[in-house]
């Protein structure tokens, strides 16, 4: 009989995801291809981050999360050719007069990754997407940092295929 290997658990057991705070995410592309942009340098040295048409639709579904659910506020982003970092902030005692649920965080990037890839034309995005909670001010600094300053040094990340 033949065994599957388990799926490393990625979200931490028994957390509310559903939870006010900020959360750091990434999410790769399928097969790591380079389809969301380009990362070049300008003549002054900074990067230049030319969309594709897929780019620029994820752009369009990632700026308008904030529009779709209540609850959530896109802190900081940036897409690179492969993959997107962003910071998630959820916001569930807004105080709003709408009476609703508050979206959890796997509900938010499960319906943005279906959203994106079925205007794509199949699937997009690699299964799962890693989170990070982030635990305080010096740590929501440093990693918006690391979002702004990814770019720059594309061809040392990771991801860099």
């Amino acid at each position: 009989m033949s065994y599957l290997p388990q799926r490393k658990q990625l979200r931490l057991k028994d957390y509310d995801y559903s939870q006010t705070g900020y959360y750091f995410i990434t999410i790769c592309v399928k097969d790591r291809q380079n389809i969301l942009c380009d990362v070049g340098v300008a003549a002054h040295g900074d990067p230049q981050i030319p969309m594709t048409q897929t780019g620029k639709m994820v752009l369009h579904y990632l700026q308008n999360i904030g529009k779709v659910y209540e609850n959530i506020i896109l802190d900081c982003y940036i897409i690179m050719p492969n993959h997107i970092h962003c910071i998630i902030a959820l916001q569930n005692d807004n105080g709003s007069p709408r009476a609703t649920t508050p979206t959890s965080l796997p509900v938010m990037i499960n319906s943005f990754k279906t959203i994106t890839s079925k205007n794509y034309g199949q699937t997009l995005w690699q299964r799962n997407y890693y989170e990070h909670i982030i635990r305080n001010e010096i740590e929501l600094q440093r990693i918006r940092q690391y979002i702004i300053n990814n770019p720059a040094k594309w061809q040392e990340d990771k991801y860099f295929i």
